[in-house]
């Protein structure tokens, strides 16, 4: 095809492919994860003094008497077409239930993420022009250790340590449930805390390795002033590093809230999915689970865009 000639049209179109090819491995992992679970879910979430009949009822009207490949037929036409199931405890439809927690989850994350920017890109720019001009010392040596360290510690477990010293301890803020904009404080720092270290490091290193090539030294040559070297010529070609790791950041972000709103009791996509494991409620985690991985997707797609809109050289003809 003449189109397919254009290197924005052959990134497009390959970016696209390895994208439906993605979503079709989810969905037929999501299918597949869920049907080699032992056990009835009817069964599991009717409970075990549900009568036979029910049971049975229930279960020829989820169409779970059909052949494995029949299902799967099924439920890649419901998602083909927005229908994710029927759930089997509140008996809901699992794209209405997903509605209502997903912008819970997403606010979250996004809160989360920008925290964490706000926070790594100011600390780690500054520390790296201090690396560079010789003046970093031992902030240099105890910013990159505190980093490391902060950045090893899970989410969950930094977010009992708050719970323990802001809600319990100290009693400044709510440890459950979402009871206004101070509800968020908590469960955003566990999420924030250990991407913000990151991306910091990420951000000194390349603003290191930036200040030291050449058109930095011309730049410095013609007597330009401070902030037009650092933020004009510099910080932009350090950012292709840290957009790179940023998107893979938020992705570990989204999956980070799994664990961190059962902690904190956040009414999100994370904790209903623990509590429909619990309750065998399998329609509902196997929503859920493809959504994540549509949103971690639809991210790392974000991401590859945006390089190539920076860099559309290297990006385009690397693809």
């Amino acid at each position: 095809m003449i189109w397919l000639d254009h290197p924005w049209a052959r990134f497009a179109a390959r970016r696209a492919g390895r994208l439906v090819v993605s979503v079709w491995v989810l969905i037929t992992a999501s299918f597949a994860m869920i049907h080699l679970i032992p056990g009835d879910p009817v069964r599991g979430a009717l409970g075990p003094t549900a009568p036979a009949a029910l049971v049975d009822a229930r279960r020829a009207a989820l169409g779970l008497n059909d052949p494995l490949w029949v299902q799967y037929g099924h439920y890649l036409r419901g998602v083909l077409t927005g229908d994710l199931g029927t759930s089997i405890t509140a008996n809901l439809p699992v794209s209405h239930v997903i509605g209502e927690r997903l912008p819970m989850t997403l606010e979250l994350a996004l809160l989360a993420f920008l925290t964490a920017a706000v926070i790594a890109m100011p600390l780690g720019v500054s520390m790296g022009v201090l690396t560079r001009d010789g003046r970093a010392g031992r902030a240099e040596l105890a910013f990159t250790s505190a980093g490391a360290l902060v950045g090893a510690v899970p989410e969950f477990l930094l977010g009992v340590g708050l719970v323990y010293v802001f809600g319990v301890h100290l009693g400044w803020l709510p440890v459950a449930g979402q009871a206004g904009p101070e509800s968020l404080v908590l469960p955003v720092l566990s999420l924030a805390v250990g991407p913000a270290a990151i991306l910091a490091r990420i951000a000194r290193v390349e603003m290191v390795r930036v200040l030291q090539a050449d058109f930095v030294r011309t730049a410095r040559a013609k007597r330009l002033p401070a902030p037009v070297i650092y933020l004009r010529h510099a910080l932009p070609n350090a950012l292709t590093a840290v957009i790179t790791i940023g998107g893979l950041l938020l992705g570990s972000v989204v999956a980070g809230t799994v664990l961190v709103e059962n902690v904190f009791a956040w009414p999100g996509l994370g904790s209903t999915m623990v509590q429909s494991i619990l309750v065998k409620d399998y329609p509902i985690v196997q929503g859920i689970v493809l959504i994540y991985g549509v949103v971690v997707l639809a991210l790392n797609l974000a991401v590859d865009v945006t390089l190539a809109l920076l860099d559309p050289r290297s990006t385009i003809r690397e693809s």
